[in-house]
């Protein structure tokens, strides 16, 4: 009797355990069928968001060009937006744009460089797990920290020495933002580096190549995507950086190749424009829109190239 009713227990609990995972399958195939459809969404939103961003820009930058000849925009030298007689050159702001941009990658290209050769071909791995994070934390400064130390210790420190140089000028911001895209080249180029396998180290070594040449010979003609594709985004962030230049380096609508003199990138007049001045609907309003564009191409175009260049001299192992 008492063996009859361990069965019965024993298939209760049995059919319970079944009914369980069914019920638990059930749940976990309608979690299966829906994490994609969330997964989906999220990914659409940021589909929309740039679809949103460019049609934002675009209508209005149309608007913009009702208004002024788009070859007097992009081969006007004169920006005078607020003057009685407004001219809407953008020259001036490409030109420091460019100038600003090109400061900054004769400071942190070297620089990364050899930095991350250090940390990928000679550094031990405590030295290395000690520098790259403290390199690191130049990334995480904010701009605008950057902007008051180059306008308030570097400036006054180039001019210490060079007293041509102006107050307000477009060498000191370039400086300062060679410095902020220190860790974003050194940090790439070094995963770059370190990805070679050793297997080409340990073979240019065995043919008795120093160090020094199994570096600058194998290693980093093997690694020259990563290293030029660090190069290109560090170029783009330097193109769209925006507080450093605001604040060292005026805003002085300057089309002059003179780096001791103040001079305005896209981003500096976007925000000049964007603090209020401007009423909407005016054209110098619509004027924001134009350069906000043609800076959205810009960094476009450098993010394609270094997309490109990362494909052309990838090498697989």
């Amino acid at each position: 009797m008492a063996a009859n009713n361990k069965y019965e227990n024993n298939s209760i609990d049995v059919k319970g355990m079944i009914a369980k995972n069914k019920q638990s399958k059930s749940l976990s195939s309608i979690t299966e069928k829906l994490i994609p459809v969330v997964l989906f969404l999220f990914a659409i939103i940021t589909v929309f968001t740039t679809v949103g961003i460019v049609f934002t820009l675009l209508s209005e930058t149309i608007e913009f060009f009702k208004r002024i000849p788009i070859w007097d925009f992009f081969t006007g030298t004169v920006l005078k937006p607020m003057s009685q007689n407004p001219e809407f050159g953008v020259l001036p702001l490409l030109n420091g744009t460019i100038i600003s941009s090109a400061i900054a990658m004769l400071v942190a290209g070297p620089i990364g460089l050899m930095a991350a050769i250090y940390l990928s071909e000679y550094a031990s791995d405590r030295v290395r797990r000690v520098l790259k994070p403290m390199l690191e934390i130049l990334a995480g400064i904010p701009t605008i920290v950057y902007g008051f130390f180059a306008f308030t210790f570097v400036t006054p420190l180039i001019r210490s020495f060079w007293p041509d140089v102006a107050a307000t000028n477009i060498l000191s911001p370039g400086i300062v933002m060679g410095i902020m895209i220190i860790p974003m080249i050194a940090s790439l180029s070094e995963d770059a580096m370190s990805s070679v396998p050793k297997a080409m180290r340990e073979g240019a070594l065995g043919l008795g190549a120093t160090k020094l040449e199994t570096t600058f010979k194998v290693v980093i003609p093997a690694a020259l995507s990563g290293i030029i594709a660090s190069f290109v985004l560090g170029i783009s962030r330097a193109i769209g950086e925006t507080m450093i230049v605001t604040i060292a380096s005026g805003s002085s609508k300057n089309f002059t190749f003179d780096i001791t003199q103040s001079m305005q990138t896209m981003t500096a007049y976007i925000v000049e424009v964007s603090g209020g001045e401007a009423a909407a609907g005016t054209t110098i309003y619509y004027s924001l829109y134009a350069v906000a564009m043609t800076l959205f191409v810009f960094t476009l175009l450098m993010n394609l190239l270094a997309r490109y260049v990362s494909r052309k001299f990838r090498e697989e192992y």
